[in-house]
């Protein structure tokens, strides 16, 4: 990535951390528990490529004021974190650990991190239809929106993703099925981040485009994940390696191989490049969707 995008990639992040800080910072005395472990978990990092995905289509697509849809584009990484934190549940994963540090419920009470990811969840629609009550949106774009994020995140969406996966834990299935499984649970937020992005400038012409450029880096995303949960480290990760053998997973690696893995990660973000000549001052998202392929985090 050259000079000038990493200086814009690290101004995004530090503008999306400060925003998702503000989020918790009301800790009422009784149940000021559940805000700290939050805002434990929303401030342990990560790469907040969903809302610099909205961010960028919104830019893309003539969008000129992203500090207007900065908490907007910040309800997709909600979303996920909630969705992080039910992850490494005992019931779910059982992931002790998370961007290197221990789990939101190794941190807190189960029941406690149970009820953060529920409030993590409910905020993220909060924050949409505030938005458009206090005027900084149309209220039909707000409902377009809740609307994209909702499908996203339900049972259609990531929870159904994350539903085939537990029932086809010990199973062996087919290529199909492990595309839908992760166009669900990893590529409809994906989805959702960059459609919203399109939705918020009004150009509602390229949400073909942005779908067809998500749908492809989203996949391409997952693999690289898998990936790396056979040849990454801890210090890399932040959390277990060989995990998905652990738990029996099914991943394109146990399925396909490594190198038939990396071969279908590289063509699926050629597919991402080839959508993404459709918008234009993509250069930053061109580099960004370049290096997704070669990161080793």
């Amino acid at each position: 990535m050259t000079e000038n995008n990493k200086l814009l990639m690290q101004a995004y992040i530090e503008k999306i951390e400060d925003k998702l800080a503000e989020f918790t910072q009301d800790k009422p005395e009784i149940q000021g528990i559940v805000s700290e472990a939050m805002e434990y978990s929303l401030s342990a990092g990560g790469k907040r490529l969903r809302p610099i995905l909205m961010l960028e289509f919104y830019r893309m697509c003539g969008g000129n004021d992203l500090d207007s849809i900065l908490e907007i584009a910040c309800s997709v990484e909600l979303i996920h974190t909630y969705s992080l934190i039910h992850d490494d549940l005992p019931c779910m994963d059982d992931d002790d650990f998370r961007r290197g540090k221990p789990s939101c419920h190794k941190a807190f009470p189960e029941d406690i991190a149970l009820l953060a990811g529920d409030a993590l969840n409910t905020l993220a629609f909060e924050v949409i239809s505030e938005a458009a009550i206090a005027g900084k949106i149309p209220a039909e774009k707000a409902v377009m929106l809740i609307s994209v994020l909702s499908k996203a995140a339900g049972k259609d969406g990531m929870v159904g993703g994350q539903v085939i996966d537990l029932q086809t834990e010990n199973e062996e299935i087919d290529i199909q099925t492990l595309n839908l499984l992760q166009s669900k649970k990893t590529g409809a937020l994906i989805e959702a981040a960059c459609v919203m992005g399109v939705i918020l400038s009004g150009k509602f012409e390229f949400i073909p485009a942005a779908a067809d450029y998500a749908q492809a880096v989203g996949r391409a995303f997952q693999i690289v994940d898998d990936i790396l949960d056979v040849t990454g480290t801890f210090e890399e990760l932040g959390k277990p390696i060989g995990s998905d053998e652990d738990q029996h997973k099914n991943t394109y690696v146990t399925l396909l191989g490594l190198e038939r893995s990396q071969q279908i990660a590289k063509q699926l973000t050629v597919q991402a490049l080839s959508s993404l000549s459709q918008f234009s001052n993509n250069e930053f998202l061109y580099e960004l969707t370049n290096d997704l392929l070669e990161r080793r985090s």
